[in-house]
């Protein structure tokens, strides 16, 4: 997994996070990341494109962001789009105005474990997203294009280790 280490000191040295991903041997697609810098070169984020389309689009994203990473500052109850469907929406190239109509929590069963799920309704309806919040504060979030996300799903995440993303 060579693609996700970071080859120049300027940019972020990687998060001190593991990032909650799908395993890319589990996905039968091409696998992208990338990490959000801070101005400091501290990473505030990182997210995560599967593309299962041929390089025609990415199928889905996951955005894995800390506690004060600005890309979290959003409205969603003034219908602004989390950070990861505005990502999904420019790698689709579709400029369409989408906003958030609604959202609603529902809990989810992961093993032993209960996960609060926040989806998100937006105005186009090929997307489906969801967010919780990870036991260290950070937030994670997935957008599909043209694919619901089911309970399934959640039991494919997986904590990849924060050292794929520091540089060797």
């Amino acid at each position: 997994m060579s693609f996700l280490r970071r080859r120049n000191p300027a940019t972020p040295a990687g998060p001190d996070f593991d990032v909650l991903a799908m395993d890319p041997g589990d996905w039968p697609g091409n696998l992208g990341a990338g990490l959000l810098p801070a101005p400091d070169g501290s990473c505030q984020g990182v997210f995560l494109r599967y593309d299962l389309f041929g390089g025609r689009g990415p199928a889905m994203i996951i955005g894995n962001l800390p506690e004060g990473s600005p890309a979290r500052d959003i409205e969603i109850d003034n219908g602004e789009i989390p950070f990861e469907v505005e990502q999904l929406l420019l790698a689709l190239e579709n400029d369409e105005d989408v906003t958030v109509i609604g959202s609603e929590d529902i809990p989810v069963m992961q093993g032993d474990n209960l996960l609060v799920v926040r989806r998100i309704k937006l105005s186009e309806s090929r997307i489906s997203c969801v967010q919780f919040d990870r036991s260290d504060a950070v937030l994670v979030t997935i957008a599909a294009w043209d694919r619901p996300i089911t309970d399934d799903l959640y039991a494919l995440l997986k904590p990849l280790p924060a050292e794929l993303f520091r540089q060797g």
